[in-house]
C-alpha cells in the first residue's frame, strides 16, 4: 500500500478577511488585524502538531489591484507584525523567512523583512514563511530567468534532471515539497500559490473565514490527512 502520511509541510491560502469584517460591520481593516493574530495562533498550533514547515499567503502580486489605501495599510500591518512579533518568534526558536518579491517594498519593510529572517535562520521548532508579493507563475519565470543566467555564464545545467534544476532556483528553495494545502473562505481555487510545490499537496477547503479559522479545524484536517492514501501516480497494493 502506497500510504505516505508524514506531514512536512503546510501551506494555507488565508481567504476571507475582507468577508469576516463585513459579517460584522467592520472596516476592511479590522479583517487584516483580525487575521494577522489568527497567524499566530495557527502557528503555535502548528509546532504543537510537530509540522516542521508551514507557509502562508500574505500577499500575492495580484493583490497590488486593490485600492492603494488598502495597499498602504497592508504594508503598515506587515510591519507592525515583524516589530510585535519578532521576540516571539526568538522565544519560540521559530525560523521566520519569506518568499516572493520584496524589491518593490520601502526600503524600510524590506529591512526588517531581511533582518528578521537573518537572527530566526537557525531556530529548528518549526519554519515560518510568508509569501509577499508573491505569484508562482512570477516565481517559475524567475526560476527560468535564473537558469537562462547560468546558461549565459557557461555554467554546467543538469540537462536530464532539468526538473530539479528549476525546482533549485525557485524561492521556496530548499523546503520540501507541499504535503497540504488549506484554502480558507469558501474558494475553491490555488490562485497562483505555490503550483510547482503543490502538484502533490492534498487539497483542504475550508467555508471558515480566515479570522474564524480554529486549532480545532486544522487538527480535524490533519488527522483527516493521515487517513489519505497517497499514491504518487503508483498503483495502490
Amino acid at each position: 500500500m502506497y500510504k505516505h502520511n508524514t506531514l512536512q509541510h503546510v501551506a494555507i491560502i488565508m481567504d476571507g478577511n475582507g468577508r469576516w469584517a463585513k459579517s460584522r460591520n467592520k472596516a476592511r481593516r479590522e479583517g487584516h488585524k483580525a487575521g494577522a493574530n489568527k497567524i499566530i495562533e495557527i502557528t503555535q498550533a502548528c509546532i504543537a502538531l510537530h509540522i516542521p514547515n508551514l507557509t502562508l499567503y500574505a500577499f500575492s502580486t495580484e493583490n497590488w489591484n486593490r485600492p492603494k489605501m488598502e495597499i498602504n495599510f497592508l504594508m503598515q500591518l506587515l510591519e507592525q507584525y515583524l516589530d510585535t512579533e519578532k521576540y516571539r518568534y526568538i522565544d519560540n526558536q521559530i525560523r521566520f523567512n519569506f518568499i516572493g518579491d520584496i524589491s518593490r517594498f520601502h526600503k524600510t519593510l524590506q529591512h526588517k523583512l531581511l533582518h528578521l529572517k537573518e537572527i530566526t535562520q537557525h531556530f529548528t521548532t518549526l519554519t515560518q514563511t510568508l509569501a509577499i508579493n508573491y505569484g508562482s507563475q512570477d516565481e517559475i519565470a524567475r526560476s527560468m530567468l535564473k537558469i537562462l543566467h547560468k546558461v549565459n555564464a557557461h555554467q554546467e545545467i543538469d540537462k536530464v534532471n532539468i526538473l530539479q534544476e528549476i525546482a533549485k532556483n525557485l524561492d521556496t528553495h530548499p523546503l520540501p515539497a507541499v504535503d497540504m494545502l488549506i484554502r480558507t473562505g469558501g474558494e475553491k481555487r490555488l490562485s497562483n500559490f505555490l503550483l510547482w510545490q503543490s502538484s502533490y499537496a492534498e487539497l483542504f477547503f475550508s467555508d471558515t473565514l480566515w479570522p474564524n479559522f480554529s486549532t480545532q479545524e486544522l487538527e480535524s484536517m490533519v488527522q483527516e490527512f493521515h487517513l489519505r492514501i497517497r499514491k504518487f501516480g503508483a498503483i495502490e497494493s
